[in-house]
């Protein structure tokens, strides 16, 4: 105790999505209006002329003052005379304006490739908003200079430093990218940094198993690879996809409309042969598994696989873990060491779009973690990027509040202790370095983070507002806080 601050291990992050972003990029994690967006999105393009593209990412309907997503004609009003595109937080659902739907040859007439949907509105018309598959616009998109974007990475993984975050997993990067912006990052800037284990993703539900498959070999590392600064980490393949989009994959129809049950976005013979020849070749697999019908496919495929090539301590996961699969599935979860990387802080983040699409014991439990936990099954805790951050995680796990305030599932609520053991030690072992980090004993490294106040202490309804005082990285004091 430091004066009635609590000293504790630093947070590991086990699920977050990092990456460099070019100049046409606007990061919109946090606007609160259409109006606001739209006037961002103005002053991009006054910055960048006419005819250049427009990104971004970050943007939550739930937080609109408005409520409701900004739509083709908010962008057409903001920009009329360049491309946009700006994903939603989550990014599994995009806006674009007429200008990007005409340069990626998008009407009404076009079908959406598998596993998207384009929505219109009652009048037929396309309203810019897509679901999943958003890449036949994105592809457009400009990547920036490679000076650029490595620059702009170093940059954004300091940031994390400043919400105690002293390990990360960054849960989506394609090979190429590891290799030249991940790794030159780090032979650079590595002490000043988080540690960070990076998910390697080769996009598979939109090639063929063959190309996937030899894209990996072709990468030449697995997990593991690396140092105690930079390492390879999980093989991350997209089962289905999201409630931000909607288009979580699930057992029974939606709440919001009977005849849908969400996408899966690769088929099981393909998925099959993409995990098994990963794990065959000794990589840890973390696959994206939202809806329970995807959860349940996930478990019983990566069950078969370790009965027909069984490996001791492979430490596979489920990332996400948002509708509660069948307990059968949890059991079998625990039989063959298959944990989970959960979010709490979507139970605040994207109550709107549960109580949109969910309803009755599957709103209530959503994001599960005790239920899992009393059936065995291993559990660690992490922020994605809604919003990144452990105090929001935090909160959620021991309050099971949305942002309305109105909690849910109260029984899945964990203890602060439990909570914190989950996003500290629990994150260490998903990465296999629970022997080295995750907790404050001789021996290890010292990553440590010091807080404005004693969690263990206080109402649990203060969390969010609890500072990080001082982030530490290997004895090193990497951030500091200015009173």
């Amino acid at each position: 105790d430091l004066g009635g601050r609590f000293l504790g291990p630093g947070f590991n992050d086990t699920h977050d999505h990092v990456s460099g972003q070019p100049q046409h990029y606007i990061d919109l994690n946090g606007v609160e209006s259409v109006e606001k967006l739209k006037s961002l999105v103005q002053e991009k393009a006054a910055e960048l002329g006419v005819g250049a593209w427009i990104s971004g990412n970050g943007w939550s309907e739930d937080e609109m003052a408005e409520r409701r997503r900004p739509t083709r004609a908010d962008l057409d009003d903001a920009a009329p005379q360049n491309p946009v595109i700006l994903e939603r937080a989550g990014s599994h659902s995009a806006v674009v304006n007429s200008m990007a739907l005409k340069l990626a040859d998008i009407d009404e007439s076009t079908s959406a490739p598998e596993g998207a949907i384009f929505e219109a509105d009652d009048s037929g018309q396309l309203n810019g908003i897509i679901r999943e598959g958003f890449d036949m616009v994105s592809r457009l998109v400009p990547r920036g200079t490679t000076e650029e974007l490595v620059d702009s990475l170093e940059d954004i993984l300091r940031q994390r430093l400043e919400l105690g975050i002293t390990s990360l997993t960054d849960a989506w990067t394609p090979p190429d990218v590891y290799k030249k912006h991940w790794m030159p990052v780090y032979a650079r800037a590595g002490e000043t940094l988080p540690r960070a284990t990076v998910q390697i993703d080769v996009d598979s539900e939109y090639k063929t198993l063959e190309a996937a498959n030899k894209e990996i070999r072709d990468f030449g590392l697995k997990t593991g690879d690396g140092n105690e600064r930079l390492k390879v980490g999980a093989l991350k393949v997209v089962l289905d996809g999201g409630f931000t989009g909607p288009a979580a994959w699930t057992i029974e129809p939606y709440d919001s409309d009977p005849d849908y049950y969400g996408l899966q976005m690769i088929p099981t013979d393909k998925f099959y042969g993409h995990m098994k020849a990963s794990h065959d070749a000794g990589w840890q697999l973390g696959i994206h598994a939202i809806g329970d019908a995807a959860i349940k496919t996930t478990v019983d495929i990566m069950a078969r696989i370790l009965d027909e090539s069984p490996r001791d301590d492979h430490r596979h996961y489920v990332n996400h873990f948002t509708v509660l699969p069948p307990v059968a599935t949890m059991q079998k979860m625990a039989s063959y060491g298959i944990g989970i990387t959960q979010q709490p802080n979507f139970t605040y983040t994207l109550e709107g779009r549960y109580a949109v699409n969910l309803a009755g014991e599957r709103l209530q439990h959503n994001n599960a973690m005790r239920t899992p936990i009393n059936h065995g099954v291993f559990l660690a805790l992490s922020a994605d990027v809604l919003p990144v951050g452990p105090l929001v995680g935090l909160y959620a796990a021991v309050t099971r509040k949305g942002l309305s305030g109105k909690v849910y599932g109260a029984k899945e609520a964990l203890t602060i202790e439990e909570a914190l053991r989950a996003y500290t030690l629990n994150g260490a072992m998903l990465t296999f370095e629970e022997n080295i980090k995750g907790s404050l004993r001789p021996g290890k490294y010292a990553d440590l983070v010091v807080l404005s106040e004693d969690v263990l202490s206080i109402d649990p309804n203060g969390i969010p507002d609890v500072k990080i005082d001082m982030t530490v990285v290997n004895g090193v004091v990497l951030y500091e806080r200015q009173h």
